[in-house]
């Protein structure tokens, strides 16, 4: 899979200060919906790994299946490598195929996410 042609739906996915502790919640939802999808996942070590998302859970950490190493050359002792579990915290970026994105539900979902709450109802402005 070439990535070059890809809008990169990038999210710098741990220690970014985040304004409200739901938002990791929305980014563990955003990437259930992209199981079964070709991902690349950058590496704070800069290995760049392709595959397929078999799972993520709350903490963001990553499964993945029918896994190839960017850069074989610079990397040959991940040749081998056909599945693999990413630990969350080692993720610099996620890249996704942009037609693997329902952007309307992930707006809807952040809409949601921040919308101010008062009482329990959304406040009106």
């Amino acid at each position: 899979m070439h990535f070059h042609a890809l809008f990169f739906a990038v999210f710098k996915l741990i220690y970014s200060p985040l304004p409200s502790s739901s938002y990791p919640q929305l980014f563990f939802s955003f990437f259930k919906t992209l199981v079964g999808k070709e991902v690349a996942v950058e590496l704070k070590n800069d290995v760049v790994l392709t595959g397929t998302l078999h799972s993520v859970d709350q903490y963001l950490n990553i499964k993945l299946t029918t896994v190839n190493v960017v850069n074989q050359d610079r990397y040959p002792q991940l040749t081998a490598l056909k599945n693999c579990f990413i630990r969350g915290s080692v993720v610099r970026y996620v890249q996704i195929n942009p037609t693997d994105v329902d952007t309307e539900l992930l707006q809807d979902a952040t809409r949601k996410e921040n919308s101010p709450m008062v009482g329990g109802a959304v406040a009106e402005k």
